[in-house]
């Protein structure tokens, strides 16, 4: 069985951050998870702080670096997507969404997506249901069941004993190993096919070929 694709994308602003630190436990978990299957499978991950003045510059100008392009075709041609944002005022960061507006609105059919969110207290839990899951579930993703949180006190020594972060982050990853294996291994996105991702941040010069210097 070919090895599937994972792409994770952590909108933590800090460095480091418990987005980051969520992220990378939910794709490690999932791979885990897929190899006891016998399924192999790559991680590209992506933390959107690192892109957050291309995404800007996306927004009002309407086109991409090759880097941010780079980054949305990796991340619409996955198997399956790992997204963790942080919780602001009661939803998900304006970093996040705007890097969500920039995806094509079909981009993401039918590809299984695992949630993960963070916050100070577990207040803002709920914000998994009624905010993030709302997004992808227009965008005609499929978010798995299970949507990880995790508040401060989750990384320290008083984590909740009921249910500890480790074994949401368990059943989260099974759950997206799960509806992996139940798909065809998705192929890679040719940057200069028509059909692939044409999204309104497709740089006009890389479309060319790619301009000296980018």
């Amino acid at each position: 069985m070919s090895a599937r694709r994972i792409a994770v994308v952590a909108a933590g602003l800090s460095n480091p951050s418990s987005t980051r630190m969520l992220a990378d436990r939910l794709a490690a978990a999932t791979v885990t998870d897929l190899e006891a299957q016998g399924v192999g499978a790559t991680v590209d991950t992506f933390e959107l702080r690192d892109r957050a003045q291309d995404i800007t510059n996306n927004l009002l100008t309407g086109f991409a670096t090759p880097a941010l392009e780079s980054m949305i075709n990796t991340v619409v041609s996955a198997d399956a997507l790992i997204v963790v944002t942080p919780i602001f005022t009661t939803s998900y960061s304006g970093l996040f969404k705007s890097f969500i507006d920039l995806l094509d609105p079909d981009a993401l059919t039918g590809k299984p997506v695992l949630i993960g969110a963070t916050a100070g207290t577990a207040r803002h839990s709920l914000a998994i249901d009624y905010a993030i899951r709302p997004l992808f579930t227009y965008l005609h993703a499929v978010p798995v069941s299970t949507g990880v949180f995790a508040a401060s006190s989750d990384w320290g020594s008083a984590a909740d004993e009921v249910a500890p972060l480790a074994t949401r982050i368990t059943r989260g990853a099974r759950e997206l190993a799960s509806a992996i294996v139940g798909k065809p291994a998705a192929t890679s996105e040719d940057p200069y096919d028509p059909d692939s991702y044409l999204g309104e941040g497709k740089s006009f010069g890389h479309l060319l070929g790619g301009l000296a210097g980018e």
